[in-house]
């Protein structure tokens, strides 16, 4: 409700009388005209006589001049009118203020008034304040008030929602505050896991949940949960059970706070002797080995792949693409994925790893098998050569013998070196075609060939090529 305004409540001026000498009639009229947006004179039957306005907001004003005051308002508005006109002068206090809305050709107008009575006189001033920005704001005011309900409404909702799903799950879930390691929230079936009373973990220590021997792996195991997309899970043993568990995590951050969330595998490892000696296999094997998924990204690797590769960890290269590390761009996985199609492997393709602008990177020989066929996994087993290559006796330059042995060029030359051997060796299989066509006779051979003496044998020399004494024919 707005404050009661009482001008006994204000301070007097000092010198009153001056102050009216002072206020000509011009002065009055321009204080009138400023008093509000709009101020109308209206006779003692409530007629309007004359008015001051800003005409681009109240455009119908000149109309209203010479009618009731009655006849400018809505039909809502006429009581106001009716009781603004009854007001009589109030001694030491402001008249009061109602709210009408003028009829106009772009809508209503509300407009707060105020009648003031004039000394000595039976004319009134009706001095308005336009509330159609005041109206716009509360408007808007309004929207956004109903905005933000209707977002809290479905925010209640979806928590709700998500809150029934964590308490429904059949997964052991814990979330973990990382600044103590504390549990502010676990599902009942984390309960169920972890033998607990319904609602004992909330607030708990999650260490404290395991052995000793544990603590140490799964703090490392929360911290790195952090500051990477994908972690690879851990097993502990809770206290006072004898089953390990499996914990998958992933770090969040929710209101300027960081938080863990982890998930149990409540059931015995899946893995029985044979296929956990498979993985320690793998991963203490010498030769690296990479998993990728159907697109070449890495799935999972061994720690001769990243000892390769310059890899702090498997973390730090799980998601990114193999051809990153391996390979000339276009080449080399081109080729094996194209093997892949059509055989399903690719046997001691030649390639190299790290190669950059820096340098061409280091000689390396793989093989890969493709294998599912709803979601295609690709297993590479990476293999450095270059001390091979090295430790190899220097041989002479030898072509190809024959197409079979051109298209093992494949993947290990690029297409233009390919297309040179492959000129050489047309051309010395018609030189070889030739002589013993002509029982080696030299000269019969170059007539055949189109081939002057001097080059054939210069070709028999290139290519090693019987006698080459050019005297012997």
């Amino acid at each position: 409700m707005p404050p009661k305004r009482s001008i006994a409540d204000h301070r007097h001026f000092d010198d009153v009388a001056t102050l009216k000498g002072e206020i000509a009639s011009e002065d009055a009229l321009h204080l009138a005209m400023s008093a509000g947006d709009i101020v109308l004179v209206l006779d003692e039957g409530g007629v309007i006589t004359d008015g001051t306005a800003d005409l681009t907001n109240f455009p119908d004003l000149p109309d209203w001049i010479g009618k009731k005051w009655q006849d400018s308002v809505t039909v809502e508005s006429l009581p106001k009118i009716d009781a603004l006109l009854e007001t009589k002068k109030m001694n030491g206090e402001a008249p009061i203020a109602r709210q009408v809305n003028h009829k106009g050709a772009s809508g209503d107008i509300p407009v707060s008034y105020r009648l003031l009575p004039l000394s000595g006189g039976t004319k009134r001033l009706a001095i308005g304040r336009d509330l159609r920005d005041a109206a716009a704001l509360q408007q808007r005011l309004l929207q956004a008030q109903q905005s933000l309900e209707r977002d809290y409404l479905r925010l209640r909702q979806l928590e709700t929602r998500y809150r029934l799903l964590f308490e429904m799950s059949g997964e052991p879930v814990v979330i973990i505050d990382s600044e103590n390691r504390r549990i502010v929230e676990a599902n009942p079936a984390a309960h169920t896991l972890l033998l607990a009373r319904p609602g004992s973990l909330i607030g708990s220590k999650f260490l404290a949940l395991f052995e000793r021997e544990a603590r140490e792996s799964l703090i490392a195991f929360l911290g790195a949960a952090l500051t990477s997309n994908s972690v690879s899970p851990v097993h502990a043993k809770p206290a006072d059970q004898e089953t390990e568990l499996t914990l998958n995590a992933t770090g969040f951050r929710q209101r300027g706070r960081l938080f863990v969330l982890v998930r149990f595998d409540g059931q015995e490892r899946a893995e029985n002797a044979q296929d956990t000696a498979i993985l320690e296999t793998l991963e203490s094997m010498p030769d690296a080995f990479v998993l990728t998924d159907s697109n070449w990204n890495i799935v999972a690797a061994n720690t001769s792949f990243a000892e390769l590769t310059g890899a702090a960890s498997i973390d730090q290269i799980r998601g990114m693409p193999l051809g990153q590390f391996i390979g000339r761009p276009g080449i080399d996985l081109d080729l094996i994925s194209s093997q892949l199609q059509k055989q399903g492997f690719a046997r001691n393709v030649n390639s190299v790893i790290g190669a950059n602008d820096a340098g061409e990177g280091e000689p390396i020989e793989l093989s890969a098998v493709q294998t599912g066929e709803e979601s295609p996994h690709i297993g590479v087993v990476i293999r450095p050569i270059a001390r091979r290559l090295r430790d190899l006796p220097p041989m002479p330059q030898e072509l190809p013998r024959s197409v079979e042995q051109l298209t093992e060029l494949v993947g290990r030359m690029s297409l233009k070196d390919i297309v040179r051997e492959s000129t050489d060796l047309i051309e010395r299989l018609c030189i070889e075609a030739a002589l013993s066509y002509t029982s080696d006779n030299r000269a019969s051979a170059a007539e055949i060939l189109g081939l002057s003496r001097q080059s054939l044998y210069s070709n028999l020399h290139r290519y090693g090529l019987g006698n080459l004494s050019a005297d012997s024919e």
